[in-house]
Protein backbone atom coordinates (compact mmCIF):
# COMPACT_ATOMS: atom_id res chain seq x y z
CA UNK A 1 0.00 0.00 0.00
CA UNK A 2 1.73 3.63 -1.04
CA UNK A 3 2.63 6.04 1.65
CA UNK A 4 3.60 9.77 1.96
CA UNK A 5 7.27 8.71 1.72
CA UNK A 6 6.39 6.69 -1.52
CA UNK A 7 4.41 9.51 -2.98
CA UNK A 8 7.70 12.25 -2.00
CA UNK A 9 10.26 9.80 -4.24
CA UNK A 10 7.67 9.85 -7.06
CA UNK A 11 7.14 13.35 -7.16
CA UNK A 12 10.77 14.66 -6.19
CA UNK A 13 9.54 17.05 -3.61
CA UNK A 14 9.72 16.83 0.90
CA UNK A 15 7.36 14.74 2.30
CA UNK A 16 6.34 17.60 3.83
CA UNK A 17 5.73 19.35 0.58
CA UNK A 18 3.36 16.09 -0.14
CA UNK A 19 1.72 16.77 3.29
CA UNK A 20 0.66 20.63 2.55
CA UNK A 21 -0.70 19.10 -0.85
CA UNK A 22 -2.92 16.45 0.68
CA UNK A 23 -4.01 18.66 3.44
CA UNK A 24 -5.18 21.29 0.36
CA UNK A 25 -2.55 24.08 2.15
CA UNK A 26 -2.60 27.21 -0.05
CA UNK A 27 1.19 27.77 -0.03
CA UNK A 28 2.77 24.97 -2.26
CA UNK A 29 3.70 25.87 -5.98
CA UNK A 30 1.67 24.78 -8.94
CA UNK A 31 4.11 22.74 -10.85
CA UNK A 32 4.48 20.79 -7.30
CA UNK A 33 1.03 20.38 -6.59
CA UNK A 34 0.63 18.77 -9.83
CA UNK A 35 3.65 16.19 -9.10
CA UNK A 36 2.22 14.98 -5.91
CA UNK A 37 -1.16 14.87 -7.40
CA UNK A 38 0.08 12.69 -10.63
CA UNK A 39 2.25 10.69 -7.69
CA UNK A 40 -1.17 9.86 -5.85
CA UNK A 41 -2.62 8.69 -8.92
CA UNK A 42 -0.27 6.43 -9.94
CA UNK A 43 0.15 5.02 -6.91
CA UNK A 44 -3.27 4.59 -5.86
CA UNK A 45 -2.91 6.67 -2.95
CA UNK A 46 -6.44 7.08 -0.37
CA UNK A 47 -6.00 8.93 2.70
CA UNK A 48 -5.85 6.58 6.25
CA UNK A 49 -9.05 8.61 7.72
CA UNK A 50 -9.01 7.00 10.78
CA UNK A 51 -5.02 8.35 11.07
CA UNK A 52 -6.59 11.97 10.55
CA UNK A 53 -9.18 11.52 12.46
CA UNK A 54 -6.91 10.68 15.74
CA UNK A 55 -4.62 13.52 14.65
CA UNK A 56 -7.81 16.62 14.61
CA UNK A 57 -9.39 14.86 17.69
CA UNK A 58 -13.01 14.63 15.71
CA UNK A 59 -14.19 11.80 13.47
CA UNK A 60 -16.89 14.51 11.59
CA UNK A 61 -20.05 11.85 12.27
CA UNK A 62 -22.61 11.57 14.81
CA UNK A 63 -24.10 8.98 16.26
CA UNK A 64 -27.89 9.32 16.78
CA UNK A 65 -29.78 6.88 18.87
CA UNK A 66 -33.22 5.68 18.28
CA UNK A 67 -35.25 2.47 18.87
CA UNK A 68 -36.73 2.10 15.05
CA UNK A 69 -35.96 3.67 11.89
CA UNK A 70 -38.72 2.32 10.30
CA UNK A 71 -41.14 4.57 12.23
CA UNK A 72 -42.05 8.51 10.68
CA UNK A 73 -41.66 10.14 14.00
CA UNK A 74 -37.80 9.05 13.93
CA UNK A 75 -37.41 9.68 10.29
CA UNK A 76 -38.24 13.30 10.50
CA UNK A 77 -36.10 14.19 13.01
CA UNK A 78 -33.53 12.45 11.41
CA UNK A 79 -33.79 14.39 7.94
CA UNK A 80 -33.66 17.26 10.22
CA UNK A 81 -30.26 16.37 12.06
CA UNK A 82 -29.35 15.48 8.43
CA UNK A 83 -29.88 18.56 6.64
CA UNK A 84 -27.52 20.26 9.29
CA UNK A 85 -25.37 17.84 9.55
CA UNK A 86 -24.61 18.02 5.74
CA UNK A 87 -24.21 21.67 5.55
CA UNK A 88 -21.58 21.39 8.49
CA UNK A 89 -19.22 18.70 7.00
CA UNK A 90 -20.71 15.75 9.51
CA UNK A 91 -21.84 12.72 8.54
CA UNK A 92 -24.49 10.78 10.72
CA UNK A 93 -24.78 6.97 11.82
CA UNK A 94 -27.88 5.51 12.81
CA UNK A 95 -27.71 3.20 15.96
CA UNK A 96 -31.08 1.30 15.86
CA UNK A 97 -31.53 -0.43 19.59
CA UNK A 98 -35.01 -1.73 20.02
CA UNK A 99 -35.76 0.07 22.94
CA UNK A 100 -32.75 -2.84 24.08
CA UNK A 101 -30.68 -1.04 26.75
CA UNK A 102 -27.96 -3.52 26.60
CA UNK A 103 -27.72 -1.98 22.94
CA UNK A 104 -28.12 1.63 23.96
CA UNK A 105 -25.12 1.01 26.83
CA UNK A 106 -22.98 -0.17 23.60
CA UNK A 107 -23.66 2.62 21.33
CA UNK A 108 -22.60 5.08 24.48
CA UNK A 109 -20.01 2.90 24.63
CA UNK A 110 -18.77 3.50 20.65
CA UNK A 111 -19.18 7.21 21.37
CA UNK A 112 -16.64 7.01 24.26
CA UNK A 113 -13.88 5.20 22.32
CA UNK A 114 -14.19 8.49 19.85
CA UNK A 115 -16.13 6.56 16.85
CA UNK A 116 -18.11 9.37 17.26
CA UNK A 117 -18.52 13.18 18.25
CA UNK A 118 -21.13 13.05 20.00
CA UNK A 119 -24.86 11.36 20.32
CA UNK A 120 -28.06 12.77 19.70
CA UNK A 121 -30.91 10.71 21.71
CA UNK A 122 -33.49 10.39 20.02
CA UNK A 123 -35.51 8.32 22.07
CA UNK A 124 -34.55 5.28 24.55
CA UNK A 125 -34.90 2.67 27.49
CA UNK A 126 -32.28 2.89 29.48
CA UNK A 127 -32.35 5.62 32.74
CA UNK A 128 -30.62 9.31 32.46
CA UNK A 129 -28.43 7.64 35.50
CA UNK A 130 -27.25 5.08 33.06
CA UNK A 131 -26.08 7.61 30.74
CA UNK A 132 -25.09 10.24 32.60
CA UNK A 133 -21.43 8.89 33.20
CA UNK A 134 -20.96 9.30 29.29
CA UNK A 135 -21.82 12.82 29.06
CA UNK A 136 -17.80 14.07 30.31
CA UNK A 137 -16.71 12.53 27.10
CA UNK A 138 -18.11 13.79 24.53
CA UNK A 139 -21.70 16.18 23.72
CA UNK A 140 -24.87 14.08 24.41
CA UNK A 141 -28.74 15.70 22.95
CA UNK A 142 -31.60 14.25 24.34
CA UNK A 143 -34.71 14.89 21.88
CA UNK A 144 -36.72 14.56 25.65
CA UNK A 145 -36.71 16.84 28.64
CA UNK A 146 -33.83 17.17 30.68
CA UNK A 147 -32.37 19.21 33.03
CA UNK A 148 -28.86 18.04 33.67
CA UNK A 149 -25.13 20.28 33.31
CA UNK A 150 -23.55 18.29 30.28
CA UNK A 151 -26.96 16.81 29.12
CA UNK A 152 -29.00 19.28 26.38
CA UNK A 153 -32.10 18.79 25.26
CA UNK A 154 -35.04 20.18 22.09
CA UNK A 155 -37.99 19.27 23.53
CA UNK A 156 -42.12 19.35 23.47
CA UNK A 157 -44.09 19.35 26.43
CA UNK A 158 -45.78 15.88 25.89
CA UNK A 159 -47.97 17.05 28.94
CA UNK A 160 -49.72 19.98 27.47
CA UNK A 161 -50.02 18.41 23.89
CA UNK A 162 -52.45 15.72 25.41
CA UNK A 163 -54.05 18.33 27.40
CA UNK A 164 -54.85 20.35 24.40
CA UNK A 165 -56.16 17.19 22.16
CA UNK A 166 -58.36 15.87 24.69
CA UNK A 167 -59.52 19.50 25.87
CA UNK A 168 -60.57 19.72 21.76
CA UNK A 169 -62.24 16.57 22.00
CA UNK A 170 -64.09 17.17 25.14
CA UNK A 171 -65.13 20.79 23.21
CA UNK A 172 -66.38 18.65 20.42
CA UNK A 173 -69.03 17.36 22.50
CA UNK A 174 -67.40 13.84 23.15
CA UNK A 175 -67.23 12.67 26.37
CA UNK A 176 -66.62 9.09 26.19
CA UNK A 177 -62.48 9.50 25.18
CA UNK A 178 -60.03 6.56 24.85
CA UNK A 179 -56.30 6.99 23.66
CA UNK A 180 -53.70 5.12 22.11
CA UNK A 181 -50.02 5.30 23.25
CA UNK A 182 -46.52 3.68 22.75
CA UNK A 183 -44.90 2.24 25.26
CA UNK A 184 -46.60 2.31 28.87
CA UNK A 185 -43.39 2.63 31.16
CA UNK A 186 -41.86 5.76 28.33
CA UNK A 187 -41.91 9.20 29.74
CA UNK A 188 -43.14 10.79 26.96
CA UNK A 189 -46.52 8.04 27.38
CA UNK A 190 -46.71 8.48 31.77
CA UNK A 191 -47.07 12.40 30.84
CA UNK A 192 -49.99 11.82 28.15
CA UNK A 193 -51.25 9.88 29.65
CA UNK A 194 -51.25 12.08 32.64
CA UNK A 195 -52.69 14.50 30.92
CA UNK A 196 -55.42 12.97 29.82
CA UNK A 197 -56.56 11.96 32.75
CA UNK A 198 -55.91 15.25 34.62
CA UNK A 199 -58.07 16.85 31.83
CA UNK A 200 -60.67 14.37 31.70
CA UNK A 201 -61.18 14.68 35.72
CA UNK A 202 -60.91 18.01 35.47
CA UNK A 203 -64.17 18.64 34.04
CA UNK A 204 -65.94 15.80 35.76
CA UNK A 205 -65.42 12.72 32.95
CA UNK A 206 -64.34 9.60 33.69
CA UNK A 207 -61.38 7.92 32.49
CA UNK A 208 -61.88 4.71 31.39
CA UNK A 209 -58.88 2.29 31.79
CA UNK A 210 -60.55 -0.55 28.77
CA UNK A 211 -59.91 2.77 26.61
CA UNK A 212 -56.04 2.95 27.49
CA UNK A 213 -54.07 0.78 25.19
CA UNK A 214 -50.09 0.47 25.06
CA UNK A 215 -47.76 -0.37 22.39
CA UNK A 216 -49.67 1.28 19.34
CA UNK A 217 -46.94 2.27 17.02
CA UNK A 218 -48.13 1.21 13.23
CA UNK A 219 -51.30 1.25 11.49
CA UNK A 220 -51.23 -2.29 11.83
CA UNK A 221 -51.46 -1.44 15.80
CA UNK A 222 -54.61 1.19 14.20
CA UNK A 223 -56.63 -1.81 12.77
CA UNK A 224 -56.07 -3.93 15.92
CA UNK A 225 -57.28 -1.26 18.19
CA UNK A 226 -60.43 -0.57 16.34
CA UNK A 227 -61.31 -4.36 16.15
CA UNK A 228 -61.04 -4.46 20.05
CA UNK A 229 -63.22 -1.29 20.10
CA UNK A 230 -65.76 -3.34 18.15
CA UNK A 231 -66.31 -6.07 20.83
CA UNK A 232 -66.65 -3.76 23.36
CA UNK A 233 -70.45 -3.03 24.90
CA UNK A 234 -69.75 0.13 26.25
CA UNK A 235 -67.29 2.31 23.58
CA UNK A 236 -65.24 5.31 23.02
CA UNK A 237 -66.96 7.89 20.82
CA UNK A 238 -63.45 9.63 20.23
CA UNK A 239 -59.95 8.09 20.38
CA UNK A 240 -56.87 10.28 20.91
CA UNK A 241 -53.44 8.57 19.38
CA UNK A 242 -50.09 9.46 19.89
CA UNK A 243 -48.95 8.91 16.12
CA UNK A 244 -51.11 9.19 12.78
CA UNK A 245 -49.56 5.61 11.81
CA UNK A 246 -52.25 4.62 14.62
CA UNK A 247 -54.94 6.89 13.39
CA UNK A 248 -54.58 6.11 10.07
CA UNK A 249 -55.28 2.70 10.48
CA UNK A 250 -57.81 3.44 12.89
CA UNK A 251 -59.34 5.02 10.36
CA UNK A 252 -59.09 2.82 7.20
CA UNK A 253 -60.54 -0.17 9.23
CA UNK A 254 -63.57 2.02 10.59
CA UNK A 255 -64.43 2.41 7.13
CA UNK A 256 -64.12 -1.02 6.00
CA UNK A 257 -66.31 -2.30 8.80
CA UNK A 258 -68.99 0.81 8.04
CA UNK A 259 -67.87 3.11 10.74
CA UNK A 260 -68.74 6.36 10.72
CA UNK A 261 -65.56 9.07 11.03
CA UNK A 262 -66.23 11.66 13.05
CA UNK A 263 -69.76 10.28 13.37
CA UNK A 264 -69.73 7.30 15.55
CA UNK A 265 -66.12 7.48 16.06
CA UNK A 266 -63.98 11.08 16.09
CA UNK A 267 -60.11 9.35 15.80
CA UNK A 268 -57.11 12.80 16.48
CA UNK A 269 -53.68 12.06 15.51
CA UNK A 270 -50.30 13.51 16.74
CA UNK A 271 -47.16 14.19 14.58
CA UNK A 272 -48.98 15.70 11.63
CA UNK A 273 -47.07 13.14 9.13
CA UNK A 274 -48.04 13.13 5.09
CA UNK A 275 -50.57 9.91 5.95
CA UNK A 276 -52.51 12.64 7.85
CA UNK A 277 -52.50 14.97 5.24
CA UNK A 278 -53.47 12.08 2.67
CA UNK A 279 -56.26 10.86 4.70
CA UNK A 280 -57.81 14.36 6.14
CA UNK A 281 -56.91 13.54 9.68
CA UNK A 282 -57.03 15.36 12.26
CA UNK A 283 -53.74 15.93 14.43
CA UNK A 284 -51.51 17.70 16.42
CA UNK A 285 -48.59 18.66 14.65
CA UNK A 286 -45.13 17.45 16.31
CA UNK A 287 -41.90 19.89 14.94
CA UNK A 288 -39.62 16.81 14.07
CA UNK A 289 -37.75 18.65 11.45
CA UNK A 290 -36.75 21.68 13.42
CA UNK A 291 -36.40 19.20 16.43
CA UNK A 292 -33.93 17.24 14.74
CA UNK A 293 -32.13 20.40 13.10
CA UNK A 294 -31.80 22.57 16.61
CA UNK A 295 -30.41 19.31 18.30
CA UNK A 296 -27.42 19.08 15.90
CA UNK A 297 -27.20 23.16 16.05
CA UNK A 298 -26.76 22.15 20.02
CA UNK A 299 -24.24 19.61 19.35
CA UNK A 300 -22.06 21.51 16.64
CA UNK A 301 -21.85 24.50 19.04
CA UNK A 302 -20.35 22.27 21.79
CA UNK A 303 -17.99 20.98 19.35
CA UNK A 304 -16.96 24.54 17.98
CA UNK A 305 -16.74 25.91 21.29
CA UNK A 306 -14.46 22.35 23.15
CA UNK A 307 -17.35 22.75 25.63
CA UNK A 308 -19.74 20.53 27.15
CA UNK A 309 -22.72 22.61 28.33
CA UNK A 310 -26.56 21.70 29.53
CA UNK A 311 -28.78 23.48 28.11
CA UNK A 312 -32.68 23.19 27.43
CA UNK A 313 -35.16 24.38 24.12
CA UNK A 314 -38.85 23.85 24.39
CA UNK A 315 -40.51 23.95 20.74
CA UNK A 316 -44.19 24.54 19.98
CA UNK A 317 -47.18 22.78 18.56
CA UNK A 318 -50.61 23.70 17.13
CA UNK A 319 -53.54 21.67 16.35
CA UNK A 320 -54.62 21.04 13.05
CA UNK A 321 -58.70 20.91 12.67
CA UNK A 322 -59.59 18.29 9.54
CA UNK A 323 -62.21 15.62 8.66
CA UNK A 324 -61.87 13.47 11.41
CA UNK A 325 -63.38 14.94 14.67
Amino acid sequence: MANIKQIAKNAGVSISTVSRVLNNHPYVKEEKRKRVLDAVEELNYAKNINAIHLIKGKTYTIGVMLPFINLPYFSTIIEGIGNEALAAGYHINLCQTNYDSIEEIRVLEMMKMKQFDGMIICSQTSSWEQIEPFAKFAPIISCEKMNHPLISSVYVDHYEGFRLGTTYLLSKGHEKIGICLARKTSANSMEREKAFADTLRKEGKTVHPDWIFHQCYTMQDGAKILHRILKMKNRPTAIFTANDQVAAGLLTEAQKHGIRVPEDLAILGFDNHEISKALDISTIEHPGLTMGSRAFTLFHKQMQDEQITGSSEELSFHLIGRKTV
